[in-house]
């Protein structure tokens, strides 16, 4: 090949090649999405793209009953849970896993495949499947022209992701794993280690006090946290603890104490929180 060939192939190559490399960049017709929610001590995350009705009529027609639909556009819908959850009474390990679903005009069907790899649900199988599950789509008040997913329903231990699109909504419960976490931690940090740290004394009577666990057993830890590190929101919670406990008396004296500290701390919220506990207790 003569030096004039090569020179002339190579020039029309890297033209090629700039050609290739030359787009119009535009809004995408449905735009991704990502969205973290804390549920209880669990990260539950969904990577989604979110299509728009534009007029057009949604579930029944562009999204058919009784098929496989991969619940959003472009890729498949992908849930990511950070640790073991529950769904519909069933366990699903942590990891990534495809949502599908299968609508219906009175009952939708839940799919969480593990194959996250595919184009929306070509090339679904069944045999993929972790999970199955029911959900009963309803009516939303409002229309939602784009695609939404979201949380709702929040708890300290569970919540519940929603899905919208057009005038319907279809929602499932997320549950975690948090109360033998929890328990666990505190007995090898403040049990087992006869701990005299303030913060954790003060985190474990905290816990025990709104999980209605042994409010006798909260008191000792806030009592020796306080003792040894008053702050306003310690001193405030054993004042609620106290007052749980019939012990008015104690508990107008804790409250009284933590006002001015939070006064001196110009705090605001607990001043205003320790108004109200004192009013109550009077």
């Amino acid at each position: 090949m003569s030096t004039k060939i090569k020179v002339l192939f190579l020039a029309l190559l890297l033209t090629s090649f700039s050609s290739l490399a030359q787009q119009i960049q535009m809004p995408q017709a449905s735009p991704s999405s990502k969205i973290i929610q804390k549920v209880g001590l669990t990260d539950v995350t969904v990577d989604f793209s979110r299509p728009s009705t534009k007029g057009r009529k949604i579930f029944g027609e562009l999204v058919p009953f009784g098929q496989v639909w991969r619940t959003g556009a472009n890729g498949a819908t992908v849930l990511t849970f950070s640790t073991e959850v529950s769904i519909s009474g069933t366990k699903v390990p942590a990891g990534s896993y495809a949502l599908y679903s299968i609508p219906g005009k009175s009952s939708w069907t839940m799919i969480l495949s593990k194959n996250t790899k595919l184009w929306g649900a070509i090339g679904y199988e069944p045999k993929d499947d972790l999970l199955r599950f029911t959900a009963t789509p309803a009516k939303t008040s409002r229309m939602y022209d784009s695609f939404e997913i979201g949380f709702s329903n929040l708890t300290d231990a569970s919540a519940d992701l929603s899905i919208k699109w057009e005038q319907t909504r279809v929602e499932f419960t997320i549950q975690t794993e948090v109360d033998p976490i929890v328990m666990a931690d505190i007995k090898k940090q403040v049990i087992d280690a006869q701990s005299t740290n303030p913060a954790l004394l003060y985190q474990a009577a905290n816990y025990y006090f709104t999980s209605n666990k042994d409010l006798n057993q909260a008191y000792t830890w806030i009592k020796q946290s306080t003792t040894s590190d008053p702050k306003y929101w310690t001193l405030h919670l054993q004042a609620k603890i106290e007052m749980s406990l019939g012990k008015k008396t104690e508990a107008l004296e804790s409250a009284t104490k933590s006002k001015k500290l939070a006064e001196e701390g110009k705090n605001l919220d607990y001043v205003g929180l320790n108004d109200r506990l004192i009013k109550s207790i009077k």
